[in-house]
């Protein structure tokens, strides 16, 4: 439970003796104790408190102030935490059921760390749908660690760029060219401001860039 104060535990069960055990507020800091190997429960139940600001009925203004005073749980991981578990309700719904919970063996279970990998990586241009789906596969059913997951991802896309260096030539050209269009650009704003040079050749440089903008790719 490296990001939960694990030093204060036990303030955090103290603080639980003065709350009403039957409670969602109670719940909460029972998950949030319970971390290590409840991490998908604590991220439901924070996403309620997130959802329907029960945190500010607790005396807090904002979210991130709840999570870090009461549940002992830093801004990042919070975050996390919430990013990670509404991916889960969406791409493994079995995931956050009630029926996973009680039968998921804790050394499986996907850190959210890793599930978080795993949300970049579903967006990630970079690669195709059978290497999403190894990963998706690492991650939900082997419960790779989320470092082990990162190099999975750098090797795969890394073999991707090596197997296509046409395509990778002609990205790296079309950047140039689109640096150098905005230099261009830059120039004759400048020069338009200055007026160092005459009307003419300012269209001139405007018919330019137009050629070349023409030539590119829609982005």
């Amino acid at each position: 439970m490296s990001d939960i104060k694990t030093k204060g535990i036990k303030d955090l069960e103290r603080r639980m003796e003065g709350v009403e055990e039957d409670s969602l507020r109670h719940h909460v800091m029972k998950s949030a104790r319970d971390f290590k190997t409840s991490w998908i429960e604590l991220g439901r139940i924070l996403f309620t408190v997130w959802k329907d600001k029960l945190y500010k009925e607790w005396g807090y203004s904002e979210f991130e102030a709840y999570a870090a005073k009461e549940v002992g749980v830093r801004k990042e991981t919070a975050l996390k935490l919430l990013r990670s578990y509404t991916f889960l309700e969406k791409e493994a719904p079995a995931m956050v059921s009630p029926e996973y919970r009680d039968k998921a063996q804790a050394a499986i279970t996907p850190t959210y760390e890793a599930v978080d990998v795993l949300r970049s990586a579903s967006s990630n241009g970079k690669l195709d749908r059978a290497d999403y789906a190894t990963i998706k596969k690492y991650v939900l059913e082997k419960g790779k660690d989320a470092k082990e997951v990162k190099k999975d991802l750098t090797q795969m896309i890394k073999r991707r760029e090596e197997s296509d260096p046409a395509e990778e030539r002609e990205k790296r050209s079309l950047a140039i060219i689109r640096r150098f269009v905005g230099a261009l650009k830059a120039i004759r704003t400048e020069m338009k401001t200055s007026g160092i040079l005459p009307g003419h050749i300012m269209k001139d440089a405007d018919a330019l860039i137009s050629k070349i903008e023409a030539e590119l790719p829609e982005s």
